[in-house]
């Protein structure tokens, strides 16, 4: 039986290992002299540049500050970072963390900006067909990295809306949901976020039809994101971002009031 073929580096992966290699050049420096100035060795560098091995966020860090590259290094690998995301994902991730407001609603489990490392970990691992360990620690990194638009200047307003029956399923068991709960309580008192939950008495609301994300660009414009099962639609036909917007709008509207939510995820914390 024939050795499976290697999967060919992308071109974000191969663009990246052409600039370090033609800043490092221009610099006068091998391989071995940069990695001991990064504090790597010469075969990892190399690896780099062959696209043997992707860069981690550490070995970009240190190329960046090695080089004096003045954001060149940082610059190529931005797109090298999208493609730790999922294909039908890496669209929307780049909108999303530029956007000036970010409004969800989550109906089947805690949106991703505001999930803990162990809760984004052991839900990627319910994935099926199963992943490798590598690509849920890749995936789970990624995830982590979007939450810098928590803090990001100009301020993203961050509105989620989460069903209460998201919140009750244990994702990872009872300590990664203890966290998690405690992590949301501390999301919920920024200034920039809006946290509210949809509780499972109500008999009926505007959210039955799936999950959605509305966000507002930088250039004012409105565009609506949707996804499952691996699929995504964005959205940016006026008369349909309309409706939509109105109907995250009215879901919001039926959710509990923000100190509500506070309450109860508090009340779900302390059953555990």
């Amino acid at each position: 039986m024939g050795q499976p073929k290697k999967k060919a580096a992308s071109p974000a992966a191969q663009y990246f290992a052409e600039v370090l290699r033609l800043l490092r050049t221009a610099k006068g420096r091998s391989q071995n002299e940069l990695g001991d100035v990064m504090g790597y060795s010469g075969a990892a560098v190399s690896a780099v540049e062959t696209c043997a091995k992707p860069a981690t966020d550490e070995f970009i860090e240190a190329a960046e500050k090695a080089l004096g590259a003045g954001g060149l290094v940082l610059a190529a690998a931005k797109y090298l970072r999208l493609e730790r995301y999922p294909e039908h994902f890496q669209g929307f991730v780049q909108l999303e963390q530029e956007a000036l407001s970010v409004s969800s609603y989550c109906p089947q489990v805690i949106h991703g900006l505001l999930q803990t490392k162990e809760y984004a970990d052991a839900l990627l691992s319910c994935a099926f067909p199963p992943l490798e360990d590598d690509e849920v620690e890749q995936l789970v990194s990624a995830r982590m990295e979007r939450r810098a638009l928590l803090d990001r200047r100009p301020i993203c307003v961050i509105n989620i809306v989460i069903e209460e029956a998201a919140l009750r399923c244990r994702v990872g068991g009872p300590e990664v949901m203890r966290a998690q709960y405690e992590y949301l309580l501390a999301c919920a008192q920024r200034p920039n976020v809006v946290l509210q939950v949809m509780p499972s008495s109500t008999t009926g609301h505007a959210g039955l039809q799936g999950p959605l994300t509305v966000l507002e660009t930088p250039e004012l414009t409105t565009l609506v994101y949707m996804e499952g099962n691996g699929h995504s639609m964005l959205v940016s036909q006026p008369d349909e971002v309309g409706v939509l917007a109105r109907r995250y709008a009215m879901i919001s509207r039926q959710a509990l009031r923000p100190e509500e939510s506070i309450a109860l995820i508090e009340q779900l914390a302390g059953e555990l």
